[in-house]
């Protein structure tokens, strides 16, 4: 029982650290690893092997072993390829503990009170801009980049506007005001000062998601009101949030007329090689580790946008169909929806879920989020810490209603 307590401490802790840490992510990890595989009987593996949420994450991360068999690279690009398949083994885990656990809300909690406290370290260095106090280059991010603090930002927004609606119709104005005050703050750090561009299509994708779950017409009609007063506002009141959206655009056309290598020039550039490379071999792919080797071959000689060789096709359909062909292609996707299948309910915890799904989806479509770290890490832990309780109030559920 210590043993029990301790792993959902440490999955507190893991959640606190994500926004802000990679090394103590990965340090706290091992150690809940440690922790919790003393705990875990084979009866419970069996089970969460026996349901697609918990076995396709698994079947991925076996074929990516099995990808590394016929990876035509050196047996060290082998090895940091599997390394971002690993994690997926994580989700069956958290299936187990969290169906025995009664702590997901400490862990929730503590991811959206360590954002809390970016948003304002966020606001600091905006106020300050000559502070010391940062460890990245973006301006006002002190840690890590724009988009993954905004990708922070938007998972915990729409936790809160969940918990806000909750609120109103319960009338804890009080809790209702901090809530509002929150989700605005950050989304004024999103509209002014660090933008990423999925985060500017996510909250449209989850908007709506929210309106179709949870509102009836008339909160739809007063949501989408406040949406587009929002968003009319924050484009002509942010120079910066125009910028970023406009120069997607312009990106694209100087890529058309002189090839030039930009962000929106390399994307195409990425997606057309990929497509070249899953031709060649479209059933089981390259191999694991094969991605760098092939942008890099595809590079040589090369000028312009063509010139860059990468490691990440910023899609997570091609980052795995290159190694494991459209067979891996298929299990990602269907992973996917079995972990949206996952959170069909109404409460808090499958909102939740479904977010995390929905993001991880909608974000893997301009990068490859499932293989990044905090994106992944947010992803393994949110779907495995929400699934698990998910499942719990499932099994509660049917005993509930088999009675008389």
């Amino acid at each position: 029982m210590r043993l029990a307590r301790f792993a959902d401490g440490l999955v507190v802790a893991v959640a606190v650290s994500l926004p802000w840490s990679t090394s103590a992510t990965s340090i706290l990890v091992v150690v809940w690893l440690v922790v919790l595989l003393p705990t875990l009987r084979l009866a419970e593996l069996r089970r969460e092997l026996t349901t697609a949420a918990g076995l396709l994450p698994v079947l991925l991360l076996l074929f990516g072993i099995a990808g590394m068999l016929w990876a035509d690279v050196a047996l060290i690009e082998r090895w940091k390829g599997l390394d971002s398949f690993l994690k997926l083994l994580v989700i069956p885990l958290l299936f187990i503990q969290f169906r025995r656990s009664e702590r997901a809300d400490w862990v929730f909690g503590g991811y959206v009170i360590a954002c809390v406290a970016l948003l304002l370290a966020s606001y600091v260095l905006v106020l300050w801009p000559e502070s010391s106090f940062h460890f990245s280059s973006d301006f006002g991010v002190l840690v890590k980049n724009a988009p993954t603090q905004s990708g922070e930002f938007v998972t915990c927004i729409f936790g809160l506007l969940f918990l806000a609606v909750e609120s109103f119709t319960r009338r804890q104005w009080l809790w209702l005001l901090g809530f509002l005050i929150v989700i605005l703050a950050m989304l004024m750090n999103i509209f002014f000062v660090a933008t990423g561009r999925t985060a500017l299509v996510l909250i449209l994708v989850l908007l709506v998601l929210f309106a179709i779950k949870k509102l009836s017409r008339g909160g739809i009609l007063i949501l989408f009101a406040c949406t587009i007063a929002i968003g009319a506002m924050a484009w002509s009141s942010s120079p910066y949030l125009r910028g970023r959206i406009v120069q997607v655009w312009t990106d694209f056309q100087s890529y058309e007329a002189t090839d030039e290598r930009n962000s929106s020039g390399e994307r195409v550039e990425f997606a057309k090689k990929s497509i070249a490379f899953i031709r060649e071999a479209p059933i089981i792919g390259h191999g694991t580790g094969s991605m760098h080797a092939l942008f890099i071959k595809s590079a040589v000689g090369q000028t312009g946008a063509a010139s860059t060789a990468t490691t990440n096709p910023h899609n997570q359909t091609f980052a795995v169909a290159i190694q494991l062909g459209l067979i891996g292609a298929g299990v990602l996707w269907a992973m996917w929806i079995a972990h949206l299948l996952l959170f069909r309910g109404s409460g808090l915890v499958e909102w939740i879920g479904l977010v995390i799904v929905v993001q991880n989806i909608v974000g893997s479509l301009f990068n490859s989020h499932l293989f990044d770290f905090t994106q992944g890490w947010v992803y393994v832990f949110g779907v495995g810490v929400a699934g698990g309780m998910a499942l719990k109030n499932r099994a509660m559920q049917k005993p509930a209603a088999a009675a008389p």
